[in-house]
């Protein structure tokens, strides 16, 4: 029996990685910690063995509080998924030449040139990788360029953050200033050039270089869309699994591109928000240094990166990690989610084609 910490336990992919370990490994003692007093993942009946609210991962108070508990608690190793946490993870281990306790994550370096969006866009700056890019801030909001260098419609984005978080599509001078007054809270943004075409997303595991496995889908709908202005909340309420190797392919060669200016390795599970262009070229929009919401729906039905890292950590090596760096699922699986309901597989969506 093997006990496992999962961080932000109260997030929905925290909570799906627990689930699915939850329903591999019985025995295994989970562990959830969170800063939210009322995160759901404390209150959900099986879901955890213990739990505990934790301090911010910027607080100093945060890895004495994370070493007392490994200790205690005798913690085998840990899935950590808010971004924030990965990042200072990685600063742990910069310090120390060792994390708290066993993870599976990249460096810090990778991990803060990729969750802020503005970062890596300067990286992949002039490549075929990214739409036209440029960061703006409350500050600077460079309106001539924002007009004449990406044009209009564009699309703007916080660079840091989940969900959608200040995302719009832009389609004048004047919404994109309203749209800086309203959203005066959040300091920086990236604004780029508007894509038409699908939504696609994958995940990828590498080890130590190498590139392990991967699968994609495209992400059709979102949970709330209704709510949010661009339509775009971050939660698929509703996906197509694809078997399109280019995809995996392109997101493979983005991030050795990566990885070589930046002169550090890929590992980890990496997962990529990709937009197509009016004619049909790929563009990466976000590249995630985590498991994403939907991992437990793809574990589901083959493809499943929470075993695999259950192996990694286990073995301390990937050897055990069947090879498959495009995934095929076999049939054209769809799934749907929404609020306070379990995600459902199909195996086709003929039923609405035919309808």
């Amino acid at each position: 029996m093997k006990t496992i910490l999962i961080t932000g336990i109260g997030g929905l992919t925290p909570g799906s990685i627990a689930k699915t370990i939850r329903r591999n490994h019985p025995d295994y003692k989970l562990i959830g910690i969170d800063v939210n007093k009322k995160a759901i993942g404390f209150f959900m009946k099986g879901l955890l063995d213990d739990y505990s609210v934790c301090p911010r991962c910027t607080d100093i108070e945060y890895f004495p509080f994370i070493e007392k508990l490994v200790a205690e608690k005798r913690i085998d190793y840990a899935f950590v998924q808010p971004e924030s946490e990965i990042v200072e993870w990685g600063d742990y281990f910069e310090k120390y030449g060792k994390f708290p306790c066993p993870v599976f994550m990249g460096c810090k370096l990778l991990s803060e040139s990729l969750r802020d969006k503005a970062i890596m866009a300067e990286l992949l700056k002039d490549t075929d990788f990214i739409p036209k890019t440029i960061k703006v801030t409350q500050e600077n909001p460079r309106y001539e360029d924002v007009e004449d260098e990406i044009g209009f419609p564009c699309w703007i984005r916080a660079t840091e953050g989940t969900g959608g978080l200040g995302s719009l599509k832009l389609e004048n001078l004047s919404s994109y200033k309203s749209w800086l007054f309203i959203n005066n809270q959040i300091p920086e943004f990236t604004v780029s050039e508007f894509l038409t075409g699908r939504h696609l997303a994958n995940e990828m595991l590498y080890y130590n270089n190498e590139y392990v496995k991967g699968a994609a889908l495209e992400c059709v709908e979102y949970v709330m869309a209704n709510i949010a202005p661009s339509r775009v909340t971050g939660n698929t309420a509703f996906a197509r699994f694809l078997d399109e190797d280019r995809i995996n392919k392109f997101c493979d060669d983005c991030i050795k591109y990566l990885c070589k200016k930046l002169n550090v390795q890929a590992h980890g599970i990496l997962s990529f928000d990709l937009k197509e262009d009016r004619n049909g070229n790929m563009k990466v929009t976000e590249v995630n240094i985590r498991h994403m919401a939907y991992t437990g729906v793809m574990a589901q039905i083959g493809f499943d990166l929470i075993e695999d890292t259950i192996r990694i950590m286990e073995d301390g090596n990937a050897e055990n990690v069947a090879r498959d760096q495009y995934h095929h699922y076999g049939k054209p699986y769809i799934f749907f989610r929404d609020v306070d309901m379990e995600p459902v597989v199909l195996e086709s969506e003929r039923m609405f084609v035919e309808c």
